[in-house]
């Protein structure tokens, strides 16, 4: 779930930014510490620089003059691979609930969902909030105005450490979320991917799905426990990208977790005994030694079909490279792919088929998936299957190889060409701890690639193992 973005920032003027700076002060109940700009102009260091805060963040920044603003993206290891059995739903609902409102604390006030709006709007704050089978993600983005700077960080300090959810706001947005469930299951790509994941992890809290019931049982107090537990600094990444100096990144820390305790207190200990909590998600998955064919009735008009085998955990650098590679060749290269060559442009079988890895932090999935018309489903199986073992057995040709490096290294400058895509970028490299010379050693690499490594890869990621594969489709049209 992904909250909209906030309206864009805007140039404020002088007596403006006076009234909206010194009333959100207010609504806050925290003063604006010295401005942080004042450390020496000398302090300027170039490139990417990791360091660890003072409650055991991993943080990495990234200096960016060119324009007065600043990204934060924080990370927690708070996904949905952390739901408790039978309340799956809990970690969405959570993060999407974590920043309607601020709880009295201290001389702080409390603020509500429409108050907290207000200050978002009132200091032009971008802010999102996203959840995936590993992770929570926050984004912020603001001014580097150091009053609109210690604004912003006095509110995401308190909305990390002093969230309140009333009670009527977690009841409309729980059946908000069941209301939405249970529409999407009309959906034949919804009931394809829960059935892919479920016969691709089988008893494993990445094949856990969300249901109508996870979701009925899911209470205010569940919630609460649930942040208590697992939104502590010592599960958090953090990357900053932004108008400002090393010195200022680690004081931006600093305020961002003040209000945070590290460990988990006693109250929240109980609760989540009573809320059966994961600390940890034992052995990773193991791939199946041979593929489950799930068939789903749907009166769609064309047939759905998607495959999968987990294969990569996105720690495994080494093999990650020649797999991206050959995912490039076989399905993820667009027009040029041999998937496409075999369905779209020999066959017509279907307009576009894709193919893509997707490595996380325990042994992440490789996907396949197309459309065609259900009479057509059979043969399009056939010949992806085909098409896949062949490609497993014998690898790419000279020309594929020379031809993905050329189109992967030459598209790496896209993947960084905005503050917003290099701080997910950075995210990513913290979350997953990847080296820290991740993004400068990307494109070389790539280079080193060879047909050797990608044949070994396949061999050792896909050899013996049969793909699950879902077909969502109604009965063949009868032959006339």
């Amino acid at each position: 779930m992904t909250s909209r973005f906030s309206p864009s920032p805007v140039v404020l003027t002088s007596s403006l930014f006076s009234i909206l700076f010194i009333g959100s002060l207010t609504v806050l109940g925290l003063y604006a510490s010295p401005a942080l700009s004042a450390q020496s102009n000398a302090e300027t260091r170039p490139g990417v620089i990791q360091f660890v805060s003072s409650k055991n963040s991993r943080v990495v920044f990234q200096q960016a003059q060119d324009i007065p603003m600043i990204d934060l993206a924080i990370e927690i290891d708070a996904g949905r691979r952390w739901d408790p059995e039978g309340l799956e739903g809990l970690a969405d609902l959570t993060s999407q609930l974590v920043m309607t409102g601020v709880r009295s604390q201290d001389n702080r006030p409390a603020l509500s969902e429409s108050e907290i709006g207000e200050v978002w709007a009132d200091l032009a704050i971008e802010q999102s909030v996203s959840t995936s089978r590993d992770r929570v993600s926050l984004r912020f983005r603001f001014l580097s105005d150091p009053k609109v700077r210690d604004a912003a960080l006095a509110l995401i300090a308190r909305v990390l450490a002093e969230p309140s959810i009333a009670e009527s706001v977690f009841e409309r947005e729980r059946a908000s979320s069941a209301a939405g469930f249970k529409e999407s299951l009309a959906r034949p790509q919804t009931l394809a991917t829960r059935a892919l994941w479920q016969a691709m992890y089988p008893g494993h809290p990445y094949g856990a799905l969300v249901s109508e019931a996870s979701l009925n049982a899911l209470s205010r107090d569940q919630l609460v426990a649930f942040h208590g537990f697992y939104w502590k600094p010592e599960r958090m990444s953090l990357a900053i990208v932004g108008d400002l100096r090393l010195a200022e990144a680690k004081q931006l820390v600093e305020r961002v977790q003040g209000l945070m305790d590290a460990g988990t207190s006693e109250r929240d200990k109980t609760l989540a005994a009573l809320t059966n909590f994961r600390s940890s998600l034992g052995p990773a998955p193991k791939p199946p030694l041979s593929g489950q064919a799930i068939r789903i009735e749907h009166p769609a008009s064309q047939a759905h079909i998607w495959m999968g085998l987990p294969v990569l955990a996105r720690h495994e650098v080494d093999d990650y490279f020649p797999l991206l590679v050959a995912n490039h060749i076989l399905g993820g290269g667009g027009f040029v792919s041999r998937l496409t060559k075999e369905i779209r442009e020999k066959r017509g079988m279907a307009y576009s088929v894709f193919s893509a890895v997707q490595p996380l932090a325990q042994t992440g999935p490789f996907f396949l998936g197309l459309q065609t018309q259900r009479d057509q489903a059979a043969e399009a199986l056939k010949v992806v299957n085909e098409t896949l073992t062949d490609f497993i057995s014998k690898g790419p040709t000279e020309e594929e190889l020379a031809a993905a490096k050329k189109n992967l290294i030459g598209g790496f400058a896209l993947r960084l060409d905005s503050n917003r895509k290099l701080i997910d970028n950075l995210a990513a490299i913290q979350f997953y701890r990847l080296p820290a010379n991740y993004l400068e050693t990307w494109t070389d690499r790539i280079e080193l690639v060879t047909q050797e490594d990608i044949q070994n890869v396949l061999n050792q990621r896909f050899g013996g193992r049969g793909m699950a594969t879902v077909i969502v489709a109604g009965s063949p049209s009868p032959s006339p």
